[in-house]
């Protein structure tokens, strides 16, 4: 009797991660990091998790990567290198990760490409905007006066965000017309918005808080830590996405096939 894995129907959502020095028992080496939280929200959302490291990219090895997704993490972390976006690096901001920057650039551009469901949160949201060439502000205390977006040592405030009626994260959310509270955690914002992506929300005093792609299905970036609540929502929108988008594969792969 042939009996069909229930978990065969799950759509693969893989997830950036990046490389840090990392010690357990007697190692103390670099390593492909990624907090549980993130991994654990696609699975509870009904994906399956895929971790994808830094590496050496082409256009092509991203392409042969994404080949094996159904959906798109890009997430938090380190601050993308200014000289990405024609910028001298501020003070406060981190030393350049160039190798994940570059996994990512090109992951996001060959994802749009083929209208694969992404998902950017905090960094992934700036990075988005970055590949699509708008900017950033490198230090919020500069602009805004004070540092309630990032508090420090792992602490995440809860700030309100406003989002614009009739957008895809608004229908994900159900946000009525009422402040939305997410956790945040970020030093840095979207300046210039780049091309092809719309804002989607903003906190009170005008920052950037989330941009979605204007041309494809599902391409949602949040500046804000979803992950860290206990709100699965846009987790659930892009398993949802992606397994939309796999079965419209399959099928035209079938047709593919059986045309003569």
């Amino acid at each position: 009797m042939n009996v069909t894995d229930p978990g065969s129907s799950r759509p693969i959502i893989g997830l950036t991660t990046y490389l840090e020095q990392s010690q357990t028992g007697v190692w103390n080496v670099p390593a492909a990091f990624l907090p549980q939280v993130y991994f654990d929200s696609v699975i509870q959302s009904g994906g399956i998790a895929v971790l994808l490291p830094p590496q050496p990219v082409t256009p092509g090895i991203a392409d042969r990567v994404l080949d094996g997704l159904d959906g798109l993490v890009i997430t938090g972390g380190k601050d993308v290198d200014p000289a990405r976006y024609g910028q001298t690096a501020h003070e406060a901001t981190d030393e350049p990760r160039p190798d994940r920057d570059a996994w990512e650039h090109e992951l996001i551009h060959r994802a749009i490409a083929r209208a694969l469901p992404l998902l950017g949160i905090c960094r992934g949201a700036q990075m988005l905007n970055i590949a699509q060439g708008g900017t950033l502000h490198q230090h919020l205390p500069d602009l805004i006066g004070h540092g309630g977006y990032q508090a420090g040592n792992g602490v995440f405030n809860i700030v309100d965000v406003h989002v614009e009626p009739h957008s895809k994260l608004h229908g994900l959310l159900d946000a009525l017309d009422v402040p939305l509270p997410v956790p945040v955690y970020h030093h840095q914002s979207i300046d210039r918005v780049g091309a092809g992506l719309s804002v989607t929300a903003r906190s009170g005093d005008g920052v950037v808080q989330a941009v979605e792609l204007t041309e494809v299905p599902f391409g949602v970036a949040v500046q804000w830590h979803p992950e860290q609540h206990d709100d699965l929502r846009l987790f659930v929108g892009l398993v949802d996405a992606a397994a939309r988008y796999r079965a419209a594969h399959k099928q035209a792969n079938r047709q593919e096939r059986d045309t003569p």
